[in-house]
């Protein structure tokens, strides 16, 4: 079969997945770290089943990334999002500050210009929203303080890049020579447009997605649903969030953050559960690709040709973001072992540090061979995260009192009910209500 077949690429990924995820889990390693060794090995520098085409299949992949975010922001009630207030502008905002000033300050001192060092401590301030989250939530993780605090700082993180990709342009060092103007991709509707309408075509289209979620999405959810067809209302939800990343696209925002505000739009809808259910299945398998991808990308010539450069500055990072980290979460009076899981979690780069990169190198940012350079860097940084977690889990956690915890006797439960409803939230109390109607009586238990 040709190599370059597109059911043959399918059929590589799909058993790399079936190979590599499975052996990862059970050796305790995680899915992610699965996906991204299954990319390392089918990729162009071990058994070359996919070549450079698989930069091509990263930006398929990328729309993981955006349908992960209009789930969580499908989560994202406003009351949470009130209730983390402090910890999304208090934390979140100091660890992208305070890093982006370390890193730059390195790389500065390094002999870059100011301008190229303060791109790259904002891009590499960045940590990985997909893989955190994953990994979080694979370990149950997320309605601890350290799973509710990453949660927070990642969201601040995706929140920011508006504002990043606001001022690079101001920061441009190189000429943009033909080539790369080609590779820039399409044209959008803020190109050669003054900074004002620039700004003003960005809050447009952000203030069009409110208005068009609260008025125009709802009503037409609900004559979706009346007609019954769930390939339909599937249809429907892939719609929105496809139609949104492309509009983001046009005015040259990052579409994961367009499909985020749609989500939290659509929070208190009655329709959120099923949006979610529907859209969970294409998450799952284009974030697995996406790591994939990620895991093929990594170049390791450039890596054999410099490795001492490369693997230092992964350390260099690593170990001053959790510096970072560590610092914050004591200030917010975290407890040692849940400070120590939020700090290694967000340990890495993100993966909009991809987006950033390569939009500074076709603004004349950053050079091709520093993007090269950096794209290397942040590949094994996410690679490394599985790793460094399970070192903390392993190694870290039990000496900072985590078996010592003595645990908390059962409640004990005198009622015996018909039913019982685990879980008291939105859905839980719809059920209970409409069991309440019909005089059947229930437990209900929540935390």
């Amino acid at each position: 079969m040709e190599q370059h077949n597109f059911l043959f690429q399918a059929m590589v990924y799909l058993a790399s997945a079936v190979l590599f995820v499975p052996v990862a889990k059970r050796l305790g390693l995680g899915s992610v770290l699965g996906y991204l060794i299954a990319g390392v090995v089918i990729g162009p520098f071990v058994l070359g089943f996919i070549g450079h085409e698989g930069e091509d299949v990263m930006h398929y992949a990328e729309f993981g990334v955006v349908m992960m975010l209009f789930v969580i922001g499908l989560e994202l009630e406003p009351e949470l999002l009130w209730k983390l207030r402090k910890s999304i502008m208090g934390l979140g905002s100091l660890q992208v500050v305070l890093s982006a000033l370390i890193i730059g300050g390195i790389v500065y001192a390094f002999g870059s210009g100011w301008k190229e060092a303060l791109a790259l401590g904002l891009i590499l301030a960045m940590s990985s929203t997909a893989i955190v989250m994953q990994s979080l939530r694979e370990k149950g993780l997320m309605k601890t303080a350290a799973g509710q605090s990453a949660f927070s700082v990642l969201l601040f993180q995706d929140i920011a890049v508006i504002p990043i990709l606001a001022i690079f342009p101001l920061l441009v060092s190189y000429a943009v020579t033909t080539k790369e103007a080609a590779d820039k991709g399409p044209v959008t509707w803020v190109d050669g447009q003054p900074a004002w309408i620039h700004t003003l075509i960005v809050l447009a289209s952000v203030v069009a997605i409110i208005v068009v979620g609260r008025l125009l999405l709802r009503p037409l959810l609900r004559m979706v649903a009346k007609t019954g067809i769930r390939e339909v209302f599937t249809a429907s939800a892939l719609l929105i969030v496809i139609g949104i990343a492309s509009l983001m696209t046009m005015v040259g925002l990052s579409p994961a953050l367009g499909a985020f505000l749609a989500g939290v739009v659509l929070a208190n809808s009655e329709y959120r559960h099923e949006l979610e259910s529907d859209i969970e299945p294409f998450k799952g398998l284009l974030l697995g690709l996406f790591f994939i991808a990620v895991g093929a990308s990594i170049d390791f010539q450039l890596i054999a040709a410099q490795p001492w450069r490369v693997l230092g500055w992964v350390g260099l990072l690593i170990a001053l973001k959790t510096g970072v980290l560590l610092w914050l979460g004591k200030t917010f009076r975290m407890s040692a072992e849940q400070n120590f899981i939020f700090s290694f979690s967000l340990s890495q780069v993100g993966e909009f540090a991809f987006v950033l990169l390569s939009f500074s190198l076709q603004e004349g940012i950053l050079s091709q061979e520093t993007v090269s350079f950096y794209v290397a860097v942040v590949a094994i940084s996410m690679g490394l995260t599985p790793l460094v977690m399970l070192l903390n889990e392993k190694w870290i956690l039990p000496h900072v009192g985590t078996d010592s915890i003595e645990r908390r006797p059962d409640d004990e439960i005198h009622e015996k009910n018909p039913v019982i409803i685990a879980g008291f939230g939105h859905f839980g109390s719809t059920v209970g209500r409409f069991l309440r109607a019909n005089n059947v009586a229930a437990t209900y238990l929540d935390v």
